[in-house]
């Protein structure tokens, strides 16, 4: 899909702003006093995740389909995604009406699966990955006629994903980094060719997911960028950085905590490389929250465990005499500590302890690390042998 281009001009960006009007939102941009605090410089957060469909992809896919002839439209559109864009294409396709296929990974997050469907696209479960799900795609297209819509290998969509780069320029002209998530790279050459037109200054850093294994950021859990979009971003972006899955959900439970904004893996990169002290410059920084298209099963796994690395929840095993009273005492003291009992299992069958002891597994809500300390050392100290499970 790849041409020997540069990618879009301003011009074609501007273009691209002025069709959007009255359909892409215009998104906000909050500053974080939280995340300016733990990193040490001001940190303002741009909020793609209230976009329209939840994610910066509507964009593109609106500049896409918008540049589609007659007969084009007549024969429908086509893509593969792991869920943002397959939402975006749907929806855009929805709106000027015509039909739409969508092609996404098996374990893509249902979230995405079913708001394709909701915008009344044919969706199909195919293969394991976004590559899988990319040759499917353009399979149908050969068969049917239908126009694929790339992701990120076509410089009207990143022409689109462009405009966010105008908006950051307007809203936060003091900006000296903007973070921006990297997947296909579609977004980020987009932000990355629309600053160094207006904004040639501003140091531009793309965030990617170390991918070697499975990762929580599945809207830029691809191989790598296209041919296009490297070419660009090899001489547009000023550094390329990466960030864990562990991070990333630090990331989220802080955005969600503090911020009151839902952030998917993906949208959270910036911030997460801001958190490890990763995204360089010591000048304000402006993050890119691409999206917040994250699953509910998900989300609720990333913040137990990003509240458990956090010191907020602590899971303790320890034994007891099997006798009256002994797990009120126990109980009594946690209280006393100002733990918070959520959880309590008994076990005696198949496990090695005496005949005349049970083995009890707490969990409880803390404060902090310090308070689960604090709760350790005083079982200690009353002569309880614990051991931290969590």
């Amino acid at each position: 899909m790849a041409t020997e281009t540069t990618g879009p001009t301003l011009t074609e960006i501007e273009a691209a702003r002025r069709g959007l009007a009255g359909v892409a939102r215009v998104t906000p941009v909050y500053g974080s006093e939280t995340v300016s605090q733990l990193t040490g410089r001001k940190v303002a957060l741009k909020a793609e995740n209230l976009q329209r469909t939840g994610s910066f992809k509507v964009r593109g896919a609106v500049t896409r389909i918008a540049a589609l002839s007659e007969q084009q439209r007549a024969a429908g559109v086509v893509a593969a995604s792991a869920g943002n864009h397959g939402q975006a294409v749907a929806w855009a396709a929805r709106k000027t009406g015509i039909p739409a296929a969508i092609f996404v990974p098996q374990d893509a997050p249902m979230a995405k699966i079913e708001a394709c469907r909701n915008y009344a696209a044919t969706t199909e479960l195919v293969g394991l990955d976004f590559e899988d799900a990319l040759a499917a795609a353009m399979a149908y297209a050969d068969e049917t006629g239908a126009t694929f819509v790339h992701p990120y290998e076509d410089e009207t969509v990143i022409a689109g994903q462009g405009t966010i780069g105008l908006e950051l320029a307007e809203q936060v002209p003091q900006a000296e980094t903007v973070l921006v998530p990297v997947g296909g790279g579609g977004l980020a050459s987009g932000i990355a060719l629309a600053l160094r037109a207006v904004k040639p200054a501003v140091r531009v850093v793309g965030v990617e997911v170390r991918r070697d294994r499975y990762t929580i950021a599945d809207g830029i859990a691809v191989k790598q960028p296209g041919e296009l979009t490297s070419a660009i971003l090899d001489d547009a972006l000023d550094e390329m950085i990466t960030v864990s899955d562990e991070e990333i959900s630090e990331a989220i439970v802080l955005l969600l905590e503090r911020s009151k904004l839902v952030v998917e893996g993906a949208g959270a990169v910036g911030v997460a490389a801001l958190l490890a002290g990763r995204a360089g410059g010591s000048g304000p920084a402006l993050v890119v929250l691409s999206g917040g298209n994250i699953d509910a099963t998900m989300l609720i796994s990333v913040m137990r465990h990003g509240l458990t690395v956090a010191g907020r929840y602590l899971v303790v095993r320890t034994h007891l005499g099997d006798r009256p009273g002994e797990l009120i005492k126990l109980l009594s003291l946690i209280a006393e500590e100002r733990g918070n009992l959520i959880a309590v299992e008994h076990h005696r069958e198949g496990m090695d302890v005496p005949v005349s002891a049970t083995e009890v597994e707490l969990t409880l809500v803390t404060r902090d690390e310090e308070h689960c300390l604090q709760l350790l050392s005083a079982m200690s100290e009353r002569g309880y042998k614990v051991e931290r499970l969590q």
